[in-house]
């Protein structure tokens, strides 16, 4: 099993919409995955249609400890393999008051997360979490083994990865020595998202890929795959449908949905490359 957390201290960076995405076409692939919204505010709760809504959701994983089947809802979608979510149900944010008073903080996902119960039940995990520095987004990005982190290639996104995404991540990284109850943080992957077609979109993607940009070097590293700024993510989002259900045909010189997420999901884990949604029979 791996766990993936997607994360930017910036608001509106795109981190639900890709979560969804990449979940549901991970399913697509015959994979069982498992979303956590680890947000106060549950968009990733709400991104699709739900077949089952258990009774508890993440704040009882996060004060218990444990994640057990009361707290795990069914995403309503005809995938190949499994799609399950962790709602958030903390919209006041009482469970960032909650964290903020507790011992090992930091670690109150990672368990849960990586328990043997759940590795044998799911093959993904993918957590979305908040626009915001504070004891929850920590939790989620320590209980990853990688993280991702889309910037838009605009001058204020740009800055903000590079002061407060990365000032976030240093802090989380430079902690002492390791201790055998507190994770360390694994490898970052950025991802250039939502790139738009202008000049300054493309000089600024350009100087986020170039080499030594990124500080942490080593631990940093920027994808190759792009995620263009297409309509297609927006209406499929309005729709509750996966982006690569919506758009599967590249008409123009934008690749088309279906590739730009095939691309990315093979990217992070190369051992699916060359498997696509739609034809798993024919792949395995």
């Amino acid at each position: 099993m791996i766990v993936f957390a997607v994360v930017s201290t910036k608001g509106g960076a795109g981190k639900t919409t890709l979560t969804a995405n990449l979940g549901a076409l991970l399913a697509d692939l015959g994979l069982r995955v498992l979303l956590i919204d680890a947000d106060v505010q549950p968009s990733l709760s709400k991104f699709y249609p739900l077949k089952h809504r258990a009774p508890r959701g993440l704040t009882h994983i996060i004060t218990s400890g444990m994640i057990t089947a009361d707290a795990i809802s069914v995403v309503d979608l005809s995938v190949n393999g499994v799609l399950d979510i962790v709602v958030s149900d903390t919209p006041e944010g009482q469970i960032q008051t909650w964290l903020m008073n507790q011992t090992f903080r930091e670690t109150r996902l990672y368990g849960p997360l990586h328990s043997a119960e759940l590795k044998d039940q799911y093959d993904v995990v993918l957590i979305d979490t908040q626009g915001a520095v504070g004891p929850l987004q920590d939790a989620a990005a320590l209980a990853a083994d990688i993280l991702i982190s889309p910037i838009v290639p605009e001058m204020l996104s740009a800055r903000e990865f590079l002061s407060g995404t990365m000032d976030m991540l240093n802090r989380l990284s430079y902690r002492g020595a390791p201790m055998p109850h507190m994770p360390t943080l694994g490898p970052v992957k950025a991802l250039i998202y939502r790139q738009t077609r202008t000049a300054d979109a493309t000089s600024i993607a350009q100087q986020i890929k170039r080499e030594g940009h990124i500080p942490m070097a080593g631990r940093v590293a920027v994808l190759d795959t792009v995620v263009p700024s297409t309509v297609a993510y927006t209406r499929a989002s309005r729709e509750q449908l996966p982006v690569h259900w919506h758009d599967r045909v590249t008409t123009g010189a934008t690749p088309c949905a279906y590739e730009i997420m095939h691309k990315l999901v093979w990217e992070l884990m190369p051992n699916l490359e060359g498997i696509e949604a739609g034809n798993i029979g024919e792949e395995a």
